[in-house]
């Protein structure tokens, strides 16, 4: 199997500050332990092949010694395959698979900020089986997707502020798959795309798997920035913008609808096209967020993304996108080039879900609610250094750590069996090293668990960091 090489500079931005001084870790294996960590949450994809040790060593500032023994370690652990001629590359262990949500159910994972099904999903697809007999005399073959959910979803952005009629809508598989499908017809390699920084890591990837280059602008501590965002698009000429005005993944905050407003104004004066992704926008605790984007400037050109993996569950894998009605027979074309449509009974399985929707998801976000606060009671006890905001939706807080320790907390943290998402996960060539994504989606138990069992590794970091006080005498 070919590999690609990853770059020196590149490597050393993604390890962030992986170097403890004052601990009495070795270096060697606290540069494994960072390896480690980038390879199992997949910012090391698998394959890749490293810099040769001397590079690596000049790149880091450390000694080659240092470098040899990290990378044997990792390759006796399994994490690196060597062969003489052609480098180091990262791959699993044998006894390990790919990190998934399957897998990572074994260990306790604080890195996915998803729900379990709720009992509406068993008779949703009890409904859709009653319901599937009349599409077994087609094809089962449709680009846009069935009509009636068509029209429910276009239902749903009327009743919202957004009138929409079925033509503009097209059902995709999951909202990543609807930005990949958008970045493929109207984008090019090497084309600028502005994003939040931070922002959805798989929407990173999908942009960068595009051949194209993300643009961040930076959120403000609260809020957005929209002369920042104004003056980017200014300087950059990019193609898209994608951004997540409902409940932001992963600050959680929701835009207001007079910076809704100025940003529709923005991208339309600038002629750009903004790609909303609305995955969060069901999972509101107190008051549901403004109108759609897209209500906001009939001049503005935006795509719209919806998806019912947050709102209902994940396994569905199904989600649509809301455009003019020429630009969805355009995708319709596009899509040719990447399959034939979603499946047919997870669609009757949504349509139902969308229907009867009012009769779960309150009970859903008042128990999100609940946990939201637990989690914040569990955070504020015991880890009183940690800052975060309140999530006014979503799924997870976003806390910001007193240093760089990010990526030395999720890297201790896997050795015990938790997985962590930390902050680079979530920015640019390995941005936000003092942040951690924190999920509220975990049952109670579950969490305190989790965190009881981080307390004692991030007390021992924190003094090993921490830059002793002097009395003075």
């Amino acid at each position: 199997m070919s590999s690609r090489r990853f770059g020196s500079q590149s490597l050393v931005r993604l390890l962030g500050h992986w170097q403890q001084a004052s601990s009495r870790t070795p270096l060697w294996r606290q540069l494994a332990d960072a390896l480690r960590l980038l390879i199992l949450d997949g910012r090391l994809a698998l394959n890749t092949r490293l810099p040769g040790e001397r590079e690596l060593a000049a790149a880091l500032d450390v000694s080659r010694t240092t470098i040899s023994s990290a990378l044997a370690h990792l390759r006796e652990e399994g994490y690196l395959e060597s062969r003489q001629g052609s480098g180091s590359r990262a791959i699993l262990p044998d006894s390990r698979a790919v990190p998934t949500l399957s897998t990572a159910s074994a260990a306790l994972d604080l890195s996915t900020a998803a729900l379990n099904a709720g009992p509406e999903i068993h008779q949703a697809y009890a409904h859709a089986l009653t319901a599937l007999t009349p599409n077994l005399a087609l094809t089962g073959y449709d680009q846009l997707g069935l009509p009636a959910l068509r029209e429910a979803i276009a239902a749903r952005y009327t009743a919202r502020g957004l009138p929409t009629r079925a033509d503009e809508v097209m059902v995709v598989n999951g909202a990543v798959s609807g930005f990949a499908l958008i970045l493929r017809m109207m984008t090019g390699p090497g084309d600028r795309v502005v994003v939040d920084h931070p922002t959805y890591p798989l929407a990173i990837a999908a942009i960068q798997g595009a051949l194209c280059r993300p643009v961040g602008v930076s959120l403000p501590e609260t809020g957005w920035d929209t002369d920042g965002f104004a003056a980017t698009l200014a300087q950059t000429a990019p193609r898209l913008a994608y951004l997540m005005p409902d409940f932001h993944n992963p600050t959680g905050r929701c835009m207001d609808a007079a910076t809704r407003q100025t940003i529709t104004h923005i991208a339309a004066q600038t002629r750009t096209t903004l790609i909303v992704d609305e995955t969060m926008v069901d999972l509101w605790f107190d008051a549901p967020p403004p109108p759609p984007l897209a209500a906001f400037n009939p001049e503005a050109a935006v795509i719209t993304l919806g998806s019912a993996g947050k709102s209902f569950w994940g396994g569905l894998r199904l989600g649509w996108i809301r455009a003019s009605s020429r630009t969805i027979a355009t995708l319709a074309q596009t899509r040719d080039t990447l399959d034939l449509g979603s499946p047919v009974l997870e669609q009757l399985a949504t349509l139902w879900l969308i229907e009867n929707s009012e009769t779960f998801l309150p009970a859903r976000r008042k128990m999100l609610a609940e946990r939201r606060d637990r989690c914040g009671q569990m955070l504020r006890e015991h880890f009183p250094e940690w800052r975060f905001q309140e999530a006014e939706g979503g799924l997870s807080y976003w806390i910001e750590l007193p240093g760089m320790l990010a990526t030395q907390l999720a890297a201790r943290a896997e050795t015990t069996g938790i997985i962590m998402g930390t902050g680079t996960r979530f920015g640019l060539s390995g941005a936000f090293d003092r942040y951690l994504r924190m999920p509220f989606s975990l049952k109670p138990p579950e969490l305190e668990e989790a965190l009881l069992r981080i307390k004692p590794l991030w007390l021992a970091l924190n003094r090993s960091t921490l830059p002793v006080k002097r009395s003075l005498v």
